[in-house]
């Protein structure tokens, strides 16, 4: 008897990869949206130059690669890489600045390892790094939101400070992040209480950065709930440094921050969903998830303390990126029916 030849019985998904970036896009919307209206035009000038730039430069290395445009540009990842480095930069960026960051991430994170399915660190966040080292003045001039809302700051000077830098009032609308600011006041020996009276502080964080991380987690249960993300990373990375937090908090509640405060305020939740859960650099066993997360949760308070920046998401995540191959290597599930876990 002749016995024919066939392939493996592969699952297949049920979602094309642009499918499932197009969701993370649709779940970044509401956290944009209260973007906007607490900082304005800036939000839209980053936006609209950070995808327009990302579009242009994942054109060109795909050239440069003799890859098919059409295929890659529209599975929207690297809409989704431009979509977060206009979240996460400052509102009012200027130009140069944005067109560095999608440098490092799209072509030095992403293309120079092999591109989408081989970059070992989130691009999105080697930009992000890469910047912040290099230009820490402009990273952390953050606009007060009571000064530059659309209302205060018209499109014409937005543009004009975006593209020229010409606005001679400018460092008197810009401020310092409320993390920042909290970990500059405890050094120079002040309470978490004194500091929390001043204008800059909102009910329970920053003023304003409340609504936007809870915009930020409105997005990412949509992506639970639409099965994009699993529960582990979310999960781990919110409990890990929500630990953290408490455990300091109540040893010493007028030196150390509350945890609401740590995850209701900077990146927590936008990290937490829609960054550490990058299906290429994260962890993909469930196990290696949590602990990958959770390791991102820790690190994430430690440099926020006691680290020279007041937010460490980034870090954090390029950090627990090259311990993925080891995570993945020794949390492998157990083959079913034998009794080593790799298979043995």
């Amino acid at each position: 008897m002749i016995f024919g030849t066939q392939t493996s019985p592969y699952l297949h998904a049920q979602l094309s990869v642009g499918q499932v970036m197009a969701q993370v896009i649709y779940a970044l919307v509401p956290g944009t949206l209260v973007l906007l209206g607490w900082f304005g035009w800036g939000v839209v000038t980053n936006l609209l130059l950070s995808l327009s730039l990302a579009l242009l430069l994942e054109a060109l290395m795909l050239k440069l690669r003799q890859r098919p445009l059409a295929l890659f540009l529209t599975d929207y990842s690297a809409l989704v890489t431009g979509w977060l480095l206009a979240v996460a930069l400052p509102p009012y960026s200027p130009w140069w600045l944005i067109l560095i960051a999608l440098v490092f991430a799209l072509v030095i994170g992403k293309h120079l390892y092999g591109g989408l399915g081989y970059n070992p660190f989130n691009p999105a966040m080697v930009g992000y790094a890469a910047v912040l080292v290099s230009f820490p003045i402009e990273m952390t001039r953050w606009p007060n939101p009571e000064l530059t809302s659309m209302a205060q700051l018209s499109f014409e000077q937005t543009l004009q400070q975006v593209f020229l830098g010409g606005l001679s009032y400018w460092d008197g609308l810009t401020q310092a992040t409320v993390l920042d600011t909290i970990k500059t006041h405890l050094r120079l020996g002040e309470t978490v209480s004194q500091i929390s009276q001043g204008s800059q502080f909102g009910w329970l964080a920053g003023h304003g950065w409340e609504w936007v991380s809870l915009a930020w987690l409105a997005g990412g249960l949509w992506l639970l709930y639409q099965k994009i993300i699993s529960w582990h990373i979310p999960l781990a990375l919110i409990g890990s440094l929500t630990g953290m937090a408490l455990i300091f908090w109540l040893l010493n509640p007028e030196s150390y921050s509350s945890p609401l405060f740590h995850l209701l305020s900077g990146a927590t939740l936008l990290g937490a969903f829609f960054i550490a859960t990058d299906p290429v650099s994260a962890s993909t066993t469930p196990l290696g998830k949590l602990l990958y997360a959770g390791g991102i949760g820790c690190f994430t308070y430690i440099i926020r303390v006691w680290g020279s920046y007041p937010d460490a998401i980034a870090f954090a995540v390029l950090i627990m990126n090259m311990a993925v191959p080891l995570l993945d290597t020794y949390t492998q599930p157990r083959v079913y029916g034998t009794k080593g876990r790799f298979g043995s």
